[in-house]
């Protein structure tokens, strides 16, 4: 344990990568959930198809594999790697801004977010069935279009039964990112794995990752379970 104890500093800024991309991933797939749940319930049948492929692709194929086609697959890192290197040799970028453009981390939070959004599509579009018709045929009753009726009837209703899934979906994705670990990413895995092949140590190491992560998915779930326990008080 003395080597953990050395060396918390860098777990707890491993931790805090994982934080940083969790949250990042988690907000940007609610975008991109939101928007790709009601093209599943669109009239048209062209954005359904769409909808449903991208979908059955990321919640179909390991997070694993997708982190390598974006990380080696996609030009973005490239041309990335080349515009750190212009802004700090040309501008006088400070470490800390060209830091969070490392290539690594723009393909973890994109690979991350696809995923994400995939998953909390089907969330949305589940909560959005789970409103009574009654609902939409009262608003559209009162002079309502059908946007306006999602929008201010559908949705705020449909937020409230989401809640729990997207607290299991945040939970999941906080874990989910140690998989970053096989392109480089220093999040807390990472961080453990140079640990011990610095010290070679590898219980107590691997141990205090896991406890961390412990700590942090608890907290998570406790927090999801008290907003969904106000949520309910408001009813």
């Amino acid at each position: 344990m003395e080597v953990v104890l050395k060396n918390y500093p860098r777990l707890l800024e491993g931790a805090l990568l994982t934080l940083e991309v969790t949250l990042f991933s988690v907000a940007i797939g609610c975008i991109i959930g939101l928007f790709m749940g009601l093209l599943r319930l669109s009239g048209a049948k062209p954005l359904r198809l769409l909808a449903r492929v991208y979908i059955d692709f990321f919640r179909g194929t390991p997070l694993l594999v997708q982190i390598f086609i974006i990380y080696y697959g996609l030009p973005i890192p490239q041309w990335f790697r080349g515009g750190q290197a212009l802004l700090t040799a040309h501008f006088n970028v400070p470490d800390f801004i060209s830091s969070y453009m490392l290539p690594v981390f723009l393909s973890g939070v994109i690979a991350c977010s696809l995923n994400s959004g995939a998953y909390i599509a089907e969330i949305f579009r589940a909560g959005v069935q789970s409103i009574e018709k009654g609902q939409v045929e009262a608003a559209r009753s009162l002079g309502m279009t059908s946007s306006q009726a999602m929008r201010f009837v559908v949705l705020p209703q449909a937020f409230k039964r989401v809640v729990p899934p997207l607290g299991n979906e945040f939970i999941a994705m906080l874990k989910d990112t140690s998989l970053l670990s096989v392109i480089g990413f220093a999040e807390l895995l990472r961080q453990g794995q140079l640990l011990v092949g610095h010290y070679y140590v590898a219980f107590p190491i691997y141990l205090a990752v896991a406890f961390i992560y412990l700590i942090m998915t608890f907290s998570f779930s406790r927090l999801v379970d008290f907003t969904e326990r106000r949520l309910k008080t408001g009813d």
